[in-house]
């Protein structure tokens, strides 16, 4: 039995990305044989966290198909104990070698974050509200370099780097994923896991690393 590695796990879900963005995705894994071939067991090649926007479709963007990709999923890729869960199930269950953890330009859930901070803000229903908060450290940090905040705490949402929040986020996502899981960093420490954080660009189609922890190469 093959054993796939975290490296060559990125480096698949790499050129399906390439794919998608030349316009040329291959759509494997798609057909009767493969949907029969995962009636009794899965064993896929990598875990993805990511939004749940619409335009962030996993298997679509990577150009994988049935039973490629561990899909978790929640506005503004929030940590969550389900989150952590369901990881950990694909780490320790599945055996995973790689988490793609994904977030994305243009983000809903970034700017409900920052706009929650400015002067006029709209009061969000307190699950949004909730959700959208655990994103204000990214904020308070990038906004607070550049001495956005007015003396009463409040800023001007427009000019927020919403991206530089974006990749600030990632990262806090990524640090409470392995503060929370012994499971995940024990995976990584014996080098049989590799967790990838990437951005994805809207416009392009493409999925832009930004921190690597254990070894993809």
């Amino acid at each position: 039995m093959t054993i796939v590695t975290p490296a060559h796990a990125w480096k698949q879900m790499s050129l399906g990305n390439e794919r998608f963005v030349a316009g040329a995705p291959a759509h494997p894994h798609q057909d009767v044989d493969r949907r029969n071939e995962l009636i009794i067991e899965q064993k896929p090649m990598a875990a993805l966290f990511g939004c749940s926007d619409s335009r962030l479709a996993a298997e679509i963007i990577f150009d994988k198909g049935l039973g490629d990709l561990f899909v978790v999923r929640n506005a503004g890729q929030i940590i969550s104990d389900s989150v952590v869960g369901s990881l950990e199930y694909a780490v320790g269950v599945l055996g995973v070698p790689l988490i793609v953890v994904l977030g994305h330009d243009n983000c809903g859930a970034v700017k409900g974050a920052i706009d929650m901070l400015g002067p006029d803000a709209v009061e969000l229903p307190p699950h949004i509200a909730n959700l959208v908060a655990r994103i204000t450290p990214a904020i308070r940090r990038v906004a607070g370099a550049a001495g956005l905040f007015a003396p009463d705490g409040t800023l001007d949402p427009d000019s927020v780097d919403a991206l530089a929040v974006g990749r600030e986020h990632l990262r806090d996502t990524i640090a409470e994923l392995l503060e929370s899981s012994e499971l995940i960093t024990a995976a990584i420490a014996e080098g049989n896991l590799a967790i990838v954080g990437a951005n994805y660009r809207l416009g392009q189609g493409r999925v832009l690393p930004d921190v690597v922890v254990g070894m993809i190469e």
